[in-house]
């Protein structure tokens, strides 16, 4: 027992020592090691939430926002009208050029009236013949009723004289019919412009032989000044154009280019379908432009855009600013301090680029456009575009 008791002192030593050395390495990494880290982390996190976001801001306006309907129409001409012959003969002239601008009853060509002056002349001696036998006839009559009044003359005769100068009258006014008849197949040897309008390609040559109702005709005569687009709304805005429309308010029309970038003309709507088209639940409208430079072209296709509304006094800031999420529609502005605050709005109608603010928003504040992505409330921004008016941002201070 007292030779082995000295070695069991050690042992116990030597578990007391290493007993001690893990109580100190608990205390040292467990309750001071610990907050080094920690109050670096903080640190880290203080520097990291006062850096500044760039940004680049817009002030909200408060001004007319026009509100458009937008669709794809087809330019459409008023009248279109192709030139035929009235009578049949050879084509002596063409006195018209190609694509030219010609007003109603211009001369366009001249069939050979050379036929239809022999059938007026043949007429009208006709009809100086039938004249003097009606001449006869009445004077005959006026012979017989003095003797008729002195029983010289039976009734029968009297009655037979009378029927006569009757039958005279009914040739002459016959032959009256056929001189007028005449004269107008004499004057449609020289054919007119019926409207006024720009001629097409010419059809046939002079010294070609012509008939009447000929489909292919001689020329096409479109009007362009004024000119017509058809375009359709859906049904869902039907009320947005009638309303207006039935108040008697003129709706204006633009005409853009298929790029969207050029206005080509602009006017006024004019009318209405009567019936929506239920394969397309669409409604067409026909509008009408002066077109006096004739931008606007028959069969053409441009994007209309028909203004409905008006809306004055409006708080608006691009569309682009507009977020939306869980919460609803909503921006981020930039307040006095400049940080970034989450701002709920009510959106209006829009424009374009442009958006309507119902609620949410004042003229003046700032609204965020760009760097939304790296926002969060609260979090301070630099504004980096420069406009006078901006609030300055204090980063690095």
């Amino acid at each position: 027992m007292s030779a082995s008791s000295p070695s069991s002192k050690r042992r116990w030593f030597f578990f007391a020592l290493i007993g001690g050395l893990f109580a100190v390495g608990v205390w040292y990494f467990g309750f001071r090691a610990k907050p080094v880290p920690t109050t670096g982390n903080s640190w880290r996190r203080g520097m990291m939430s006062a850096e500044a976001t760039p940004v680049k801001t817009v002030t909200a306006e408060k001004k007319a926002l026009a509100v458009h309907l937008k669709s794809i129409g087809t330019v459409t001409p008023l009248n279109t009208v192709t030139v035929r012959s009235r009578v049949d003969g050879q084509l002596l002239r063409v006195l018209f050029e190609e694509g030219q601008r010609v007003k109603k009853g211009d001369l366009l060509a001249e069939i050979d009236p050379s036929p239809y002056q022999n059938k007026l002349a043949q007429a009208e001696g006709q009809q100086t013949q039938n004249q003097a036998q009606l001449d006869s006839a009445e004077n005959d009559l006026r012979r017989l009723q003095p003797l008729y009044e002195k029983t010289l003359v039976t009734a029968q005769e009297l009655e037979a004289q009378q029927a006569l100068v009757n039958q005279r009258k009914g040739a002459l006014a016959a032959f009256a019919a056929q001189v007028e008849d005449a004269r107008l197949q004499l004057a449609y040897t020289k054919i007119e412009a019926p409207i006024s309008g720009r001629l097409g390609l010419r059809q046939v040559d002079a010294g070609n032989l012509i008939r009447a109702g000929d489909s292919g005709g001689l020329v096409v005569i479109t009007q362009t000044q004024p000119i017509s687009v058809l375009f359709t709304v859906p049904e869902v805005d039907l009320q947005k154009v009638l309303d207006p429309l039935r108040a008697g308010e003129q709706l204006p029309v633009e005409a853009w280019d298929r790029s969207e970038q050029n206005v080509l003309a602009s006017g006024v709507l004019k009318t209405v379908d009567n019936q929506i088209d239920i394969a397309t639940g669409t409604l067409r409208l026909k509008a009408e432009f002066t077109n006096a430079d004739e931008r606007l072209f028959p069969n053409q296709f441009v994007n209309v855009r028909l203004r409905v509304q008006t809306l004055e006094n409006a708080v608006v800031i691009p569309a682009a600013a507009v977020q939306f999420g869980s919460r609803g529609t909503y921006v981020y502005i930039v307040n006095e301090k400049t940080q970034a605050v989450v701002r709920d709005v009510v959106l209006g109608p829009a424009d374009g680029t442009q958006q309507a603010i119902i609620k949410g928003l004042s003229p003046g504040d700032h609204v965020v456009l760009e760097g939304l992505d790296r926002l969060r409330e609260g979090r301070p921004v630099t504004v980096v575009n420069g406009q006078p008016g901006q609030p300055t941002a204090a980063a690095g201070k």
